[in-house]
């Protein structure tokens, strides 16, 4: 099991890899880069990685780390460029400071640096892995461009969106790590399916956050999604409950005041009692992953107790 320290190692290991691999290619592209990657964030897809590589040895479950993280920079980059958004992780993006085209080149790069990273643990396996979850982000991105200012979303709509969109590279990021431990396709699958199901569940976070949170503590403005007609769960639900808002055209809704004004209302709706929280999408994702986690616990008792044999022997 791979404790405190060593996965604190291992991420700091993965932070320095990531700041070489953006580093290399040229000023202009290098600095709008290693600007957003040093913006931080929760680096929750390459600590999964680690995570389910356990204690393996090499450099192989970092290098995939990377990776994973790079993926999800560059997709975090155009979206700002698809938002037009100015803010993210409370800094200015690379969209804001300099232009559609220079944050589209950006995104790219990440994009390609991240295969070529993937690719020095010479595991085709691995790389497809990784391609498979980008496909998925694309069509989870058109499946929410096609969705955009609709008021017939469904919840169920919705989850598939979240599937595609979030969760495929949080469940990549759980398979890459099996793969570069040598865990078999019944330990691989396990985590994997457990990453889709926390995937989810994060998402939906995410999008409560985007209506409830304050910009202190998400890093952008309160209803960014309301602005570019993104039809999340909250708004599904609250529709549900609010006449007024089960009338309202997204459309109208122009400016970030609006969109924060909009949101007022939601924040007693989607208390700790509300119906966003006793949802049915809610609770069978949540069981899900407790689920998926309990899966998991057993594949690592499963290794333990083989290493113990293994040290009888």
């Amino acid at each position: 099991m791979l404790g405190g320290d060593r996965v604190a190692e291992r991420m700091l290991h993965a932070e320095r890899i990531l700041a070489d691999v953006t580093r290399a290619h040229g000023d202009a592209l290098a600095s709008a880069a290693a600007g957003t990657l040093s913006a931080g964030g929760k680096r929750l897809r390459p600590l999964l990685v680690l995570l389910c590589a356990g204690d393996a040895e090499g450099d192989a479950s970092t290098r995939a780390a990377g990776a994973v993280e790079l993926v999800h920079t560059a997709t975090l980059v155009h979206d700002d460029v698809i938002d037009r958004a100015s803010l993210r992780r409370g800094r200015e993006t690379v969209f804001a400071a300099r232009g559609r085209a220079a944050a589209t080149a950006t995104g790219d790069f990440v994009f390609s640096r991240a295969f070529a990273l993937l690719a020095q643990n010479r595991d085709r396996e691995q790389v497809r892995v990784l391609a498979d979850a980008c496909l998925a982000l694309a069509v989870g991105e058109l499946a929410q461009r096609r969705d955009a200012y609709r008021a017939d979303v469904s919840s169920e709509r919705y989850v598939m969106r979240c599937r595609l969109k979030t969760a495929s590279l949080f469940a990549a990021a759980c398979r890459l790590g099996a793969l570069t431990a040598g865990r078999g396709a019944p330990d691989a699958g396990a985590l994997e399916a457990f990453g889709q199901d926390l995937g989810v569940a994060f998402q939906m976070l995410d999008d409560l956050l985007d209506v409830t949170g304050p910009p202190s503590r998400t890093g952008k403005h309160r209803g960014t999604d309301l602005l570019d007609g993104t039809v999340t769960l909250p708004l599904v639900l609250a529709r549900r409950e609010d006449p007024a808002l089960a009338r309202l055209d997204l459309r109208t809704v122009t400016t970030r005041a609006e969109a924060s004004n909009s949101t007022r209302p939601w924040i007693m709706l989607f208390s700790a009692e509300s119906s966003c929280c006793r949802s049915a999408s809610s609770r069978c994702c949540a069981s899900s992953v407790l689920r998926r986690l309990g899966s998991c616990r057993r594949i690592r008792g499963t290794a333990s107790g083989q290493e113990r044999a293994s040290r009888r022997d």
